[in-house]
């Protein structure tokens, strides 16, 4: 076998191009063995939204970075351009952001669509959320939901500490004078919402303004069991088409 003699530089050069193709080999090892926790769309299910940073945030916009740094590392050096302020960002087009290695059509796309989506919600006024703390003002608020009706409909209002307005579900759809009522459904939803109260509601389409027995019965058994979980059950509320009957205001509840 012939041995072919290298010059000096030449075993310089190449020896310089294998350690750097180690080194490259070594960081993308590190990058997939990064914690969980470091990784953008992990740690926004782990830790929620409010934890990334505004890098991590556009990171997962764009997915991913290119050959010399990751998506995270590339979105902090378009913030560092732009004063880290997403405003200055906002005001970039996509020729702009493409002048970005690892940054393509379709990614500056991305950037540019979600800044303007968080522009219009800033346009918006915001909702105003009903406080439900007296029948009266349950009866006013939901009486186009439940009144005029030929039958039954039992509902269930949703309610955050200072009694404004969470949600509101249909438990139960019934005939002229009985619904089916799931107390399991009730608090199912009512820990999805985390709701810190609830008030019930359902109709008489008969016009008789007073708790029959089997409505008594069944705001025990919802009372009881949403004690368990620490959910207050503040009224319950029986609506004909022109007055209402309260649970709390006739001292049952």
């Amino acid at each position: 076998m012939r041995f072919v003699p290298v010059s000096l530089f030449l075993l310089k050069k190449i020896v310089t191009l294998v350690c750097r193709y180690i080194l490259v080999d070594m960081e993308k090892l590190i990058i997939r063995e990064w914690s969980e926790a470091d990784r953008p769309r992990e740690k926004l299910l782990e830790q929620g939204r409010r934890a990334l940073t505004d890098a991590e945030l556009m990171a997962i916009l764009i997915g991913s970075g290119s050959r010399k740094e990751t998506a995270v590392e590339l979105c902090r050096r378009i913030l560092s351009d732009a004063q880290n302020n997403l405003n200055n960002i906002s005001r970039l087009e996509v020729p702009d952001l493409c002048r970005y290695r690892g940054i393509g059509e379709a990614k500056a796309i991305s950037i540019i669509a979600a800044l303007e989506l968080g522009r219009r919600r800033k346009e918006m006024e915001p909702e105003t959320v009903s406080v439900l703390n007296s029948s009266k003002k349950v009866y006013d608020y939901f009486g186009p939901y439940i009144q005029d009706l030929p039958h039954e409909e039992f509902w269930v209002i949703y309610l955050n500490t200072g009694c404004k307005l969470l949600d509101k579900k249909i438990i139960g759809r019934g005939g002229n004078d009985a619904t089916p009522v799931d107390i399991r459904v009730i608090l199912r939803f009512a820990l999805q919402v985390q709701a810190n109260s609830i008030i019930l509601v359902h109709n008489h389409p008969s016009g008789t303004l007073r708790a029959s027995n089997a409505d008594k019965i069944i705001t025990k058994k919802i009372v009881a069991a949403a004690e368990l979980m620490d959910i207050r059950v503040n009224d319950h509320v029986i609506f004909t088409d022109n007055a209402y009957f309260s649970f709390r205001d006739e001292g049952l509840l």
